[in-house]
């Protein structure tokens, strides 16, 4: 009993994170935001059993890929976001849109994979299992993933820098 209520409170922590990290202004702040987020999925992973995908949770992901983005965001010098008012059709479509994929992916996940929504222990597939596919099967697309990211990282790099450096460089070389 105490688990599922640590589960909860920590699911609406991580829920609670996530919305604050698409409300704020300042990328700095959602990006603090989705340290949050990243916390509470690890524990919520450790109430399930899973340690290890917690740890590489926080170290990974919570640690290195944040630390990423802080450098990509600081890299950009990017301000506070300018707000619009937005599209009237895009609301009046949107949300209820939403309400109705959410409401469907709830249904097929609930009907067709058998699992109960609050049975914490049934996980899918044996640890051996799962990285048996992900570092053997799904080792390239791991891979070209990774390079893609790097890629995305350079090109913001190119991006952000400022025209009298490259003009700079240009008239050096």
């Amino acid at each position: 009993m105490l688990h599922l209520i640590l589960f909860s409170v920590f699911g609406l922590i991580c829920v609670a994170g996530a919305v604050n990290l698409l409300v704020q202004s300042h990328p700095i702040n959602s990006a603090l935001s989705l340290v949050v987020v990243m916390g509470s999925l690890a524990v919520e992973y450790l109430l399930l059993g899973a340690e290890f995908v917690a740890a590489v949770q926080v170290i990974v992901y919570a640690g290195a890929v944040m630390v990423l983005f802080v450098f990509v965001i600081m890299l950009l010098n990017a301000g506070a976001e300018e707000h619009t008012k937005g599209s009237i059709i895009a609301l009046a479509l949107g949300v209820p849109g939403m309400l109705i994929a959410a409401i469907l992916i709830a249904w097929v996940l609930v009907t067709k994979s058998g699992i109960h929504p609050l049975s914490l222990n049934a996980l899918p597939g044996h640890p051996k299992d799962i990285a048996q596919l992900l570092f053997h099967d799904f080792l390239l697309p791991f891979e070209v993933t990774s390079i893609l990211v790097l890629i995305a990282i350079m090109g913001s790099v190119v991006l952000a820098s400022r025209p009298e450096a490259i003009e700079h460089s240009k008239k050096e070389s």
